[in-house]
């Protein structure tokens, strides 16, 4: 792509007051960075993935409320991660974190154990204990 056709659709980098760097090809033919502002099916992308990540923190968190599942599945959707990346950060199986979705597992884990958890996702025990204290 040449440098005068690197796309500056509107964006959410926009807001942001982002840009991002790109590269192009310049008049005598040589690789140059450029700012774009954006590019409307990236957007539309980006969009479509944060609707869906909202969506599966949202339902995480009915079936919290619902006493289907722990809150330590929707600390691990509202911060991005998945099974084995939070087991990385507390140092768990990942099958031990899986039981732990169980809200008769979850409620009798150690207080050690759920300590880790509150650390990793940055909360205190009584918000990992109940999401509805949860400022997000």
């Amino acid at each position: 792509m040449k440098k005068d056709e690197v796309p500056q659709d509107s964006s959410n980098l926009e807001s942001a007051k982002l840009k991002e760097l790109c590269y192009a090809v310049d008049e005598d033919g040589n690789y140059t960075t450029v700012n774009s502002s954006g590019w409307d099916p990236k957007t539309i992308a980006l969009n479509q993935a944060i609707e869906e990540i909202n969506a599966r923190i949202a339902n995480a968190k009915n079936r919290v409320l619902k006493k289907e599942t722990s809150p330590i599945e929707y600390y691990m959707e509202f911060h991005k991660m998945d099974l084995s990346i939070l087991a990385s950060y507390v140092g768990i199986w990942s099958w031990r974190i899986k039981r732990h979705f169980k809200p008769t597992v979850f409620n009798k884990l150690s207080e050690k154990t759920l300590q880790k958890y509150a650390d990793t996702f940055d909360v205190s025990m009584e918000q990992l204990k109940d999401i509805t204290k949860h400022g997000n």
